[in-house]
């Protein structure tokens, strides 16, 4: 499959409400270098972290003080963001199977490789490098992780963030089926990730929610709700 030269996209231009946002139909689409693929983007959420970003909520002083992205570094303007995203891989660089073309994907949002390298920190997509407000985005082919569902592109590209950061959680707390996990904000997005992922290890999950959203929890495997 060939990529087109030109794509649309949403390029932030500086940290700053909406208005730093700009729509762009002259962006160059990103080339897979080795080890890499191209995705063409289905959908992509708008994560808190996109907006966090933006304002420069992540700084330790002002939003422009150098220190703004997730890795404690300036951002680099212009910047395409998107954290969550799922789409179909494009295009492969060297050393990716040609398989892999046409495959719906996920897209992991924190990067450990970049640019055919292991990376000393990691980075995170639409932070330190373009993400997926956009019609194609590259990621190294090791975070573009293969999916086989029936829910759609819009429903799937809600997960990568919320949900990585709740299973990461789980892992480090070793849950398993003997036990209990109390979760609170249980309603958010990593709230009601880790009460299904919590269900899903065997744990009996106590949901921390309001009464309008207790059955919502308890259909998504919360055993008790408070």
């Amino acid at each position: 499959m060939s990529l087109p030269d030109k794509m649309s996209g949403v390029v932030l231009t500086g940290h700053g409400g909406p208005e730093a946002l700009v729509w762009r139909d002259d962006l160059p689409v990103p080339r897979p270098g080795p080890g890499d693929v191209t995705v063409r983007v289905a959908a992509a959420a708008v994560n808190n972290t996109d907006i966090n970003t933006r304002i420069g909520w992540y700084s330790k002083g002002e939003a422009d003080a150098g220190d703004a992205a997730w890795t404690g570094t300036a951002l680099g303007f212009p910047l395409i963001q998107g954290i969550d995203v799922c789409g179909h891989v494009a295009a492969v660089g060297p050393g990716v199977d040609p398989a892999r073309i046409g495959q719906r994907v996920l897209i992991e949002p924190c990067l450990t490789e970049a640019g055919g390298r292991a990376l000393p920190e990691p980075w995170f997509l639409g932070s330190e490098c373009d993400g997926g407000f956009a019609q194609y985005t590259r990621v190294a082919s090791r975070h573009a992780h293969a999916v086989d569902s029936a829910l759609s592109d819009e429903e799937l590209a809600s997960f990568p963030c919320s949900y990585s950061t709740a299973e990461n959680m789980l892992t480090r707390a070793g849950v398993g089926p003997a036990d209990r996990v109390l979760v609170t904000g249980a309603s958010g997005g990593v709230g009601s990730a880790a009460v299904q992922l919590a269900r899903a290890r065997g744990a009996t999950v106590v949901a921390v929610t309001g009464p309008a959203k207790a059955a919502a929890l308890r259909d998504l495997g919360a055993s008790r709700t408070v």
